[in-house]
C-alpha cells in the first residue's frame, strides 16, 4: 500500500471515530482471508468509512455510484480504496465483472442489498442482484448489520458523539439446490438473506423484515457446526 493510502485511511479513521463511539469488538468475526461477500445494510454514508478503515489490514472493496467518479474528491478516495462504480438502474456488467475479479483476488467484497441509503434505520426491500455474484462464486455470504448511527446528523448538530453498533452474523452459502433461478428464485433469495440480517438487528430496525416468522431458508446452507441467524435474534 502507497503512503498516500495509509495517511488517507489513518485519517479518516480517526475522525469517524472523533464522530462516532464505534463498537468493532465482532468485527474479529469477519475471516482474515479468502473472497467472502460481505452483505450490509446501508442506512447514511458512515458505514463505507467505519466499515474499510476498522477492518484493516483486510483488503476490502465494494461499490459506489458512478457519481462519485464526477468529483474530483471522492473519485480520488474510490480510486484509492479501489471503489468499484456501478451504474444504478442498469445492469452494469463491468462492475459485475470487477466483483468477481476482487473475490478471485481474495478480497471482501462489500453489498448491500437495499441499493439506497434509508436515513432511519429500518430495513427497505433487498434487490436480488446480489444474489447473482453468490452463485456465481464460491465465496460465502456475511451479514453485518451496523445501527445506531441514523442519528449521525443530529448528534452532530448538538456536537455529541454518536454510538456506531456493529453486528456480525454467521456465514452461509447460496445453493439453488437444482432449482432454475428465475427472478422470481432470486428475490427469493435475497429475502432469505435479508431476514438474515434482521435476525441481528434489533427489532425496531428490520423494517420491511419485521415479521422473522415469514422467513425461510430453503437456499441458504450453513457450515457444519454453525447456527442459523435467526436463531440469534433478540427484541
Amino acid at each position: 500500500m502507497t503512503l498516500a493510502y495509509h495517511v488517507v485511511t489513518t485519517t479518516i479513521r480517526f475522525l469517524t471515530d472523533v464522530i462516532c463511539r464505534v463498537d468493532d469488538a465482532q468485527l474479529e468475526r469477519v475471516p482474515k482471508c479468502g473472497p467472502l461477500i460481505l452483505i450490509g445494510n446501508h442506512v447514511n454514508f458512515m458505514e463505507a468509512p467505519v466499515l474499510f478503515t476498522h477492518l484493516q489490514p483486510r483488503r476490502m472493496t465494494g461499490f459506489a455510484k458512478a457519481e462519485n467518479w464526477d468529483n474530483p474528491l471522492t473519485r480520488t478516495l474510490a480510486n484509492l480504496w479501489q471503489g468499484i462504480p456501478l451504474r444504478r438502474g442498469e445492469a452494469d456488467v463491468s462492475a459485475f465483472r470487477q466483483a468477481l475479479a476482487a473475490l478471485d483476488a481474495g478480497y471482501v467484497l462489500g453489498v448491500t442489498p437495499e441499493g439506497t441509503r434509508s436515513g432511519h434505520g429500518r430495513l427497505q426491500r433487498g434487490r436480488p442482484g446480489v444474489t447473482l455474484l453468490a452463485l456465481r462464486t464460491c465465496a460465502a455470504v456475511l451479514p453485518l448489520v451496523c445501527y445506531g448511527h441514523e442519528m449521525v446528523w443530529k448528534n452532530l448538530a448538538r456536537l455529541r458523539r454518536t454510538d456506531f453498533h456493529i453486528v456480525v452474523g454467521q456465514p452461509f452459502h447460496l445453493v439453488p439446490d437444482g432449482r432454475k433461478v428465475t427472478r422470481l428464485i432470486r428475490q427469493h433469495m435475497v429475502d432469505e438473506i435479508m431476514y438474515q440480517m434482521a435476525a441481528l438487528l434489533p427489532a425496531r430496525y428490520r423494517g420491511a423484515y419485521a415479521d422473522l416468522s415469514a422467513a425461510t431458508e430453503t437456499y441458504l446452507r450453513f457450515p457444519a457446526g454453525a447456527v442459523s441467524n435467526l436463531s440469534l435474534a433478540q427484541d
